[in-house]
């Protein structure tokens, strides 16, 4: 039986904001930072120690020091997608044809979100009417941050994060979990 040649498999690097986004924001696009943090050590750096150097010597403000320091991070592979300092986070959101009270309601009872949530039974930490929620995931170590937004013409969004994650696989299936789960709310709730 003929094998067929192996092909390569290129390494595609995660999605980041374009060289001239970046460049209009700090002065440089993303090979000349690479290039300077490279210089300075940055291999060797942790976040922080790399996050310090961009703020003291090159001035960068608070936001693009981190967001500098993790592309670096992931184009060098310290870092791999989703990952953060306190394990991995994955977001989500959904707009949604109905009024924010509407979208708030779904969320804030078990009974209310048994019909598009699969795991309902979540702690609701810390809620702010019709604004936000923190949440501990039914496994008790995760966490999850949702936002809810009024938008034009009667619709509301929700956004979310899932965050102290413990590594890709989970990342990736928590993920998908919320795609599937934010589909399922907008179903339920726009009928």
């Amino acid at each position: 039986m003929p094998t067929s040649p192996k092909t390569k498999t290129k390494k595609t690097e995660p999605k980041r904001m374009s060289d001239e986004a970046v460049k209009a924001k700090t002065g440089k696009n993303w090979k000349e930072w690479f290039t300077i943090i490279d210089k300075a050590g940055g291999r060797k750096k942790t976040h922080q120690e790399i996050v310090v150097y961009l703020r003291t010597k090159h001035k960068v403000s608070d936001w693009w020091q981190q967001m500098v320091t993790v592309v670096y991070e992931q184009a060098r592979g310290k870092r791999v997608k989703h990952q953060t300092a306190k394990g991995f986070q994955v977001g989500g959101n959904k707009t949604i044809n109905v009024p924010i009270t509407t979208l708030y309601k779904a969320w804030i009872t078990e009974g209310s979100r048994r019909p598009w949530l699969p795991h309902s039974d979540i702690t609701i930490r810390k809620s702010t009417l019709n604004k936000s929620m923190r949440l501990t995931w039914v496994d008790g170590k995760t966490h999850v941050d949702v936002q809810f937004y009024e938008k034009d013409g009667g619709k509301s969004q929700v956004t979310l994060e899932h965050s102290k994650l413990p590594n890709t696989r989970e990342a990736n299936r928590m993920k998908s979990y919320w795609a599937r789960a934010l589909t399922k709310l907008k179903e339920t709730v726009e009928i």
